[in-house]
């Protein structure tokens, strides 16, 4: 059934207008029509199915049939701090990073990355980030669209580690296996993943006076768009998100 996100859903017996570029794709590229049933979901991670009510240039105006609770979203919000890659690099982390399950993506500046996109250009990726947010929650179902932040800094981000059970940092210079350390009880972790030349020794040193533990994602060195779906898997997996 087609999955789609809107602010104003309501419960059962309700009407729910979607606009945009959904609506287009529902009547354009879907050739839905009336009485046609599909999916909603709204920011309180339920999933509804409407059927079609009315076709307008306001939009497509479904009736809420059923609402329940998603069941594709996992129990453990991971936020995911990534230092920004060159070219479409990121748009591929995002886009599997919300299909694994993450909760919020967090594009970051370090020492080391080649990528360092002026305003104008960081506004204009944000938009695209985004969109590339909602299209991959819209194919694996998920029940939220995950939060995709502005570029910022190690500085700024270390600030919110307090709000994390676990604070992850992956680093090829070596760490303690994932299974050691965090468990089904970590509900809210906290990843950072480094650019193509890694972190440097400071800004490991630096996350770790404030609460990150070091990690490794085994004895092979992975790319920098590989190792955030790596990391993804195994803790979906260890939090016993992936059953």
């Amino acid at each position: 059934m087609d999955w789609f996100f809107a602010d104003n859903t309501g419960e059962e017996g309700s009407l729910c207008l979607i606009t945009g570029e959904d609506a287009v794709h529902i009547t354009k590229s879907l050739r839905m029509s009336v009485g046609e049933i599909l999916t909603v979901c709204g920011k309180d991670k339920r999933e509804r199915i409407c059927k079609i009510e009315r076709i307008s240039a306001d939009g497509v105006l479904v009736r809420v049939c059923t609402s329940e609770e998603c069941m594709h979203e996992p129990l453990t919000e991971v936020t995911l701090y990534f230092a920004l890659t060159k070219g479409d690099k990121p748009e591929t982390v995002i886009q599997k990073s919300v299909e694994l399950g993450v909760f919020r993506i967090v594009p970051v500046l370090t020492d080391r990355c080649i990528s360092r996109p002026n305003a104008a250009s960081a506004e204009k990726k944000l938009i695209r980030y985004r969109k590339i947010a909602l299209q991959a929650a819209m194919q694996s179902r998920r029940g939220i669209i995950p939060e995709v932040r502005p570029v910022t800094d190690l500085k700024n981000a270390a600030k919110e580690l307090s709000e994390y059970d676990k604070v992850i940092l992956f680093y090829e210079g070596g760490g303690e296996p994932l299974r050691k350390l965090i468990t089904e009880n970590d509900k809210k972790i906290a990843v950072f993943i480094g650019p193509e030349g890694g972190f440097g020794e400071d800004e490991v040193s630096f996350l770790k006076e404030n609460g990150a533990l070091v990690s490794t994602l085994g004895k092979r060195i992975l790319r920098a768009e590989t190792a955030p779906i790596a990391a993804l898997a195994v803790i979906m997996f260890h939090t016993g998100n992936l059953e």
